[in-house]
């Protein structure tokens, strides 16, 4: 059985009259008849009676109308999901996430893929650090990544997300933790908590060269895996640290978010590997500039208000 030869049985059997059925599927009544003779030949059996003012289903008809039907339904699904394939509008997205995108841009990403894009399945992973987000993009694990730039690398593709300034986060008890600003030197002699070294975090070079610019080198160093763990850690006391400012969405009571006099950022980038993007891929990387645009309007709009 082929499709057409399915659609043109639908069509005389709904139809019950050659003439009327031509006309629907805008063929020659011909063509139709030799179709239906050449359907009936494959399976064996007669699945219309005919005479000159009649056509009426056999019993073999009668069965195959819902089986036709099905198949034509499955086939229209088929195509709908191509297309939708074709046009990314459809598809499975992994998407790996550093610890600081984690908490505002993920949450973000996957309520407006949701409503959206609903279509697209996807896989979410925070609380990662950029080496292993960039070994995870190489090996296929991750289509799509935010971690901090910049990548040196040809067959990894990176669009800047925004430039985030760099916060102190203090044990709430902390001397210093009611100023509306300090400078990044009160800080030398404490100890810091921090993401464990250049190997593994690009926010461990990142801090360090941040405290030799502002003259001192951390009293001592507890290097701690994910944010959220490093905050917690300022939080019982183990010493203070140095984040970009979207960690204040973890809302802690214990601890304190002092902005610094010094001009301190890093970048957040949107990576994917060179070449491999699939339109899946690029609706969702839309999605996450869309995103962190919006949530950068929200924050500026609430430092005016709040000025």
């Amino acid at each position: 059985m082929e499709l057409r030869q399915i659609r043109y049985f639908l069509a005389l059997a709904e139809e019950c009259h050659f003439g009327r059925a031509a006309a629907r599927l805008h063929v020659a009544q011909p063509a139709l008849s030799q179709q239906i003779k050449q359907l009936e030949k494959d399976l064996g059996t007669a699945l219309f009676t005919r005479s000159t003012r009649h056509v009426a289903l056999t019993e073999a008809g009668h069965q195959l109308v819902e089986h036709a039907r099905a198949l034509v339904t499955e086939e229209e699904r088929a195509r709908l999901h191509m297309r939708e394939l074709a046009t990314g509008h459809a598809g499975r997205v992994s998407i790996g996430f550093i610890g600081t995108a984690t908490y505002d841009v993920l949450p973000q990403v996957a309520r407006t893929v949701r409503a959206q894009l609903p279509k697209i399945t996807m896989d979410l992973r925070g609380e990662l650090l950029t080496p292993d987000l960039v070994d995870g993009l190489l090996a296929g694990t991750y289509d799509l990544a935010l971690l901090r730039g910049p990548v040196e690398r040809e067959d990894i593709r990176t669009t800047p997300l925004r430039s985030e300034s760099l916060v102190a986060v203090l044990p709430s008890h902390h001397p210093l933790a009611g100023r509306q600003r300090i400078s990044l030197k009160a800080l030398a002699g404490e100890p810091f908590v921090i993401h464990p070294s250049r190997s593994r975090s690009s926010m461990y070079d990142w801090v360090l060269a941040a405290c030799r610019r502002a003259g001192f080198q951390p009293a001592s160093l507890m290097e701690v895996g994910e944010t959220a763990t490093l905050v917690v850690f300022v939080a019982a006391g183990h010493g203070v640290a140095l984040v970009p400012e979207s960690v204040q969405s973890l809302r802690l009571s214990s601890v304190a978010y002092v902005p610094i006099t010094e001009s301190e950022s890093v970048e957040l980038v949107l990576a994917g590997r060179a070449g491999r993007g699939t339109p899946a891929t690029e609706q969702v990387a839309s999605v996450i500039k869309k995103c962190v645009d919006d949530l950068e309007h929200r924050e500026s709009r609430t430092s005016t208000l709040e000025g």
